[in-house]
């Protein structure tokens, strides 16, 4: 096929429903991006769901398949791994997120060549309260601000499930996740390696009537939290540990002033155990800082390996649609 009819072919687009449990939301969520994007293929991957969500997705005219291991992170890998395109669309089969985005975030990111568009939630007033939780609002706020402040500034809602990606960061995500948590390693992949990404507010409204979350606030926020913080481990150990060996070595000092007070007043040091606790936690603090220095060197090598796995798989080469 001439070079001049491959630029002109339209690119493949997938659209990735995770479902569990959804067989009220998800005949909607298929017929919603059906007709938002008529020529994209549809995929819904079933989670071991306890009810008809497989019948009705497949009644949809979704292609259904399944993942045995639960947990949505573990039904993203096994999606990215199985499913070929020039583009995904990964949306929650809740009916929360709005379909007709979607023409737009794509444009977006061929228009751009970006590598990952998130869908920013936006939610009316008169459905904020029951569609987004005020205490799921508060998180989202602390843990995307945590993100934020160490990975940089350039996402809004961490935690969306409403995401456009490129091929090229699709087949070089790790996907490490097992649950909620997913979204999180989605922002900080991107971050971590610099890769273009963009946002688009997108509406978001409240289930239909009859389907239930499957998201706890407190089990899966903490879930979350640890997750950031083992990635703050993992991508950023020169900062982690030379906080953990600041706190130390604060902790020392406080111990170790009232000794030396006495120590200078009177040339002995009657609380020995408390002396030897405080040169400890020196000890400890310094060797922080160096475990810090070493894992820093270490992390350079893996972000290095991910780049170069990330720049084997070719980029998006096509234009915007007029």
């Amino acid at each position: 096929m001439p070079a001049s009819e491959i630029a002109a072919a339209p690119p493949r687009v997938a659209v990735l429903i995770p479902c569990y449990n959804e067989e009220v939301a998800v005949p909607r969520v298929v017929a919603a991006f059906r007709a938002a994007l008529p020529a994209a293929m549809i995929f819904v991957y079933d989670n071991n769901s306890k009810d008809g969500t497989v019948a009705a997705a497949r009644a949809a005219g979704a292609v259904v398949r399944t993942e045995g291991l639960q947990g949505k992170g573990h039904v993203v890998r096994r999606m990215f791994a199985d499913i070929e395109a020039d583009a995904y669309v990964l949306v929650d089969g809740d009916d929360t997120y709005d379909a007709t985005a979607a023409p737009a975030m794509l444009r977006l990111l061929f228009g751009n060549r970006l590598d990952m568009v998130t869908g920013v939630r936006v939610t009316p007033e008169e459905v904020a309260a029951a569609a987004y939780r005020r205490g799921h609002q508060f998180g989202n706020a602390v843990l995307t601000g945590m993100v934020r402040w160490v990975f940089g500034d350039r996402i809004s809602d961490m935690l969306s499930g409403y995401r456009v990606f490129s091929r090229r960061f699709v087949k070089s995500f790790p996907a490490l996740a097992s649950g909620f948590e997913t979204e999180t390693e989605f922002t900080v992949h991107a971050l971590e390696l610099k890769l273009p990404v963009g946002e688009l507010p997108s509406a978001y409204k409240e289930r239909p009537a009859g389907s239930t979350s499957k998201l706890n606030t407190y089990r899966d926020g903490f879930r979350i939290l640890r997750t950031i913080l083992t990635l703050v481990q993992r991508e950023r150990p020169l900062m982690f540990f030379s906080v953990a060996g600041g706190l130390l070595l604060l902790l020392a000092v406080v111990l170790a002033v009232p000794l030396v007070k006495t120590f200078l007043a009177t040339g002995l040091v009657p609380r020995l155990p408390t002396a030897v606790l405080a040169t400890g936690l020196v000890l400890l603090s310094f060797l922080a800082f160096v475990c810090g220095l070493i894992l820093d060197t270490v992390t350079r090598g893996r972000q290095e390996a991910k780049r170069i796995a990330y720049l084997a798989v070719p980029g998006p080469e096509f234009e915007p649609a007029e």
